[in-house]
């Protein structure tokens, strides 16, 4: 069993709901990600998504597409980013790590050094925003073969065949894009989610963590009361960006309101 299958497994046999935090590798610095990484565990996080800076970030808002550019000033790359994810993995075994980006960088590195590269870091899945699983076979059998989980986006308005193809596709779970637009923007309209994550769970066996609009403890709150996984990143990043010349700051106001939403979540 996957470290993903076994942590979902594991909250679900409590009723508990998996918290997961973005961030961007790199981002304000190389030094800050792995100390963020142990400490965001620490404030009782499940999973981690670590973001690979990408030239390009179309699906991001500006909070995520600045914290590429920080990391790309800093010469943050795929390769950077699994080296990080190698260091954090030698002192912590329990938490799993989800590499997500686009796919152009893993192109460049090679769909097979790439999954070999993401073994060696012990990478649990991989998030390739811009591959959609009906392009994505040859990267599936890739990672699967090393037991990584090909973890894919669904939008708002996916149909049942296509929820239906992610649901063969993919393994881990499946990040159900609340919102349409880009990461950051809008109002999270939690009637709205409950009534397609009806419809998405007729058709998969995997666990849905949600993302896009979650910003503050109650949100999480609520969302977590609709799927089994709740994702947040551009309100941590924003605390980056509020604090680029004191990174411990940052990293104290992101602890902060991670315990905030795993208190809220789990209460």
């Amino acid at each position: 069993m996957s470290r993903l299958a076994a942590t979902f497994e594991a909250l679900s046999k409590t009723g508990r709901k998996a918290l997961i935090p973005f961030i961007t590798a790199g981002d304000p610095r190389p030094g800050f990600t792995l100390p963020m990484m142990h400490a965001m565990v620490e404030a009782g996080v499940d999973i981690i998504e670590l973001g690979v800076p990408f030239s390009d970030p179309m699906v991001d808002g500006p909070v995520i597409q600045r914290a590429s550019e920080r990391a790309l000033e800093h010469k943050m790359s795929l390769r950077r980013t699994l080296a990080i994810a190698a260091e954090f993995r030698k002192t912590n075994q329990h938490t799993p790590v989800v590499l997500m980006g686009y796919v152009n960088p893993i192109e460049a590195m090679g769909y097979e050094d790439f999954a070999n590269a993401a073994q060696r870091a012990e990478i649990d899945g991989v998030l390739t925003v811009d591959l959609p699983p009906e392009e994505a076979e040859e990267c599936v059998a890739l990672l699967k073969a090393r037991d990584i989980d090909p973890i894919f986006l669904l939008a708002p308005n996916s149909s049942d065949e296509r929820i239906k193809k992610m649901d063969t596709a993919g393994s881990g779970y499946i990040y159900y894009v609340s919102l349409k637009g880009v990461t950051g923007a809008g109002h999270l309209n939690t009637a709205d989610v409950e009534a397609k994550l009806n419809r998405i769970r007729a058709n998969t066996r995997l666990p849905v963590a949600i993302g896009f609009g979650v910003k503050d403890a109650q949100t999480a709150k609520t969302v977590a009361g609709l799927g089994d996984g709740v994702v947040i990143g551009s309100a941590l990043i924003s605390k980056i960006e509020a604090n680029l010349d004191e990174p411990e700051r940052a990293k104290n106001e992101i602890v902060e309101l991670l315990v905030a939403m795993r208190q809220a979540m789990d209460n």
